[in-house]
């Protein structure tokens, strides 16, 4: 048997994290298997469901690298097939035409408040075997069956098991032709030879509704998996408040994708006590049966951390072209100035993000309007003496290298009798307009000679001026 999972989510709105969570894990369960995983797009809400975000599914999906072997599928081109097969449960005494009104639901509903009772439609239309009358709406609903139960092993909860009696004749096509949510679950599941289905644990109570509907097909439905919620910080439900509102708002605030794909796998996962892990160990190491029945808390600082880390540790040409975003993002102008590489080695021991290190690196590529405020201290008369000495040196020199130009800054200082941050300090804030920088050798390089000299020159000017 190929192991088949799928991720599928409704364009409704924002991808969030707890989504992309259930992405990982549906693809890391078909990668370490050897199996097959598909996108679906379950777009049958046509009120709410909007192309701008599928296109965010699809560009998450792509950021990531969460590859699919088959799709996107999309619900919205399949609507007379789910109307087909709904007309052949009619057909075979498994699914009936409804034609009760609104309003003899609603007040069915309120006489069950009444009375206490679990708010159900009572099976009113359920043996009539009502022939289609067009000139009436009508909707279609599923005979689920009114004895018995419903068991399954879930991978993380374990033997789960409901009593049928709870449980609705559900409508699967509404009164306008639409099919609803459970019905096409099943449908494309089938269609698709989902073999196993993993998501959030708020589908729980979808699951023997969508079990039952597997077999009046007389199928097998998948091996089924309910993930812990992700809460936030406070305990309560993740939303906006305890961070970005989507996916992509991680990328545009300068996370790399490998930082949200090591979160959301920890997030709830564990193998030993490892911390950091590689795309490839991911798909080695993981299993759903490691998933913690509790639910995972969010935790911001972690993910700074790791961002941090992988900052650091990748590779610099892995990082450029998520740097490169930034850098457009910002309006910078990267193509007068060091490569985006050189950057990424110079400041990735001061950046938690990509896009402080978009906001750092600015001064390599534009000239600055104004020095920082703290930093105008550092230009007055008395360094005015070494710093016309250093642009002296730097002019003659005839090698612009790490090496030379530290030379060049020790040189001065002996020179004056001054410690070397006596010295450093007024030349970076008259090169970069700050006093915070990577180290004043590796700032001077990347600046490269023409801007390094133009920089002290209008330095002097200002402390002449003052």
């Amino acid at each position: 048997m190929i192991i088949r999972t799928r991720f599928a989510p409704s364009p409704t709105g924002n991808l969030h994290l707890g989504s992309i969570r259930t992405a990982l894990y549906c693809w890391l369960y078909a990668r370490n298997r050897g199996g097959e995983f598909i996108l679906r797009i379950e777009d049958t809400d046509q009120e709410r469901s909007t192309q701008e975000a599928t296109q965010l599914i699809l560009d998450s999906m792509s950021w990531l690298g969460l590859d699919y072997d088959a799709g996107p599928f999309y619900q919205a081109k399949r609507l007379d097939h789910y109307r087909k097969v709904a007309e052949r449960l009619i057909e075979d005494g498994l699914a009936y035409r409804c034609y009760c009104s609104k309003e003899k639901l609603t007040e069915l509903r309120e006489r069950q408040f009444a009375n206490k009772e679990k708010p159900r439609y009572d099976g009113c239309c359920r043996d009539k075997n009502l022939p289609e009358d067009k000139e009436q709406p009508f909707v279609i609903r599923f005979k689920n069956p009114q004895e018995g139960s419903v068991e399954f092993e879930d991978q993380i909860l374990g033997h789960l098991s409901f009593q049928n009696s709870e449980l609705d004749d559900l409508i699967i096509i509404r009164t306008d032709g639409f099919p609803t949510y459970n019905f096409c679950v099943v449908v494309d599941d089938l269609d698709m030879k989902i073999t196993h289905v993993i998501r959030g644990s708020d589908h729980i109570n979808n699951t023997p509704r969508q079990i039952n509907i597997f077999r009046a097909f007389d199928a097998t439905p998948p091996t089924y998996t309910h993930v812990p919620m992700i809460l936030g910080s406070d305990g309560t439900k993740l939303s906006k408040r305890h961070g970005a509102a989507s996916v992509l708002e991680y990328r545009d605030n300068g996370f790399l994708p490998e930082t949200i794909l090591n979160y959301l796998v920890r997030l709830g996962w564990s193998y030993g006590d490892q911390e950091i892990f590689s795309r490839d160990e991911m798909i080695k190491l993981f299993d759903v049966k490691d998933i913690n029945k509790a639910a995972a808390a969010f935790n911001p600082e972690k993910l700074l951390w790791l961002n941090r880390h992988y900052i650091k540790t990748l590779d610099p040409q892995i990082i450029v072209p998520h740097l490169a975003l930034q850098m457009q993002k910002l309006r910078i102008d990267y193509s007068d100035g060091p490569a985006l590489n050189e950057i990424i080695i110079a400041l990735r021991e001061r950046a938690e993000t990509l896009q402080e290190m978009a906001v750092k690196s600015r001064c390599f590529y534009e000239d600055f309007i104004d020095y920082q405020e703290d930093a105008k201290k550092h230009l007055n008369s008395e360094v005015a003496v070494f710093l016309q000495a250093a642009r002296h040196r730097l002019d003659i020199l005839p090698s612009w290298t790490d090496e030379s130009l530290h030379q060049v800054i020790e040189d001065i200082a002996k020179q004056f009798e001054l410690k070397l941050g006596k010295v450093a300090q007024p030349i970076r804030v008259a090169v970069t307009g700050t006093t915070v920088s990577p180290p004043l050798n590796i700032t001077l390089k990347l600046l490269g000679k023409c801007r390094c000299l133009e920089r002290i020159d209008r330095a002097l000017l200002h402390i002449n001026a003052g």
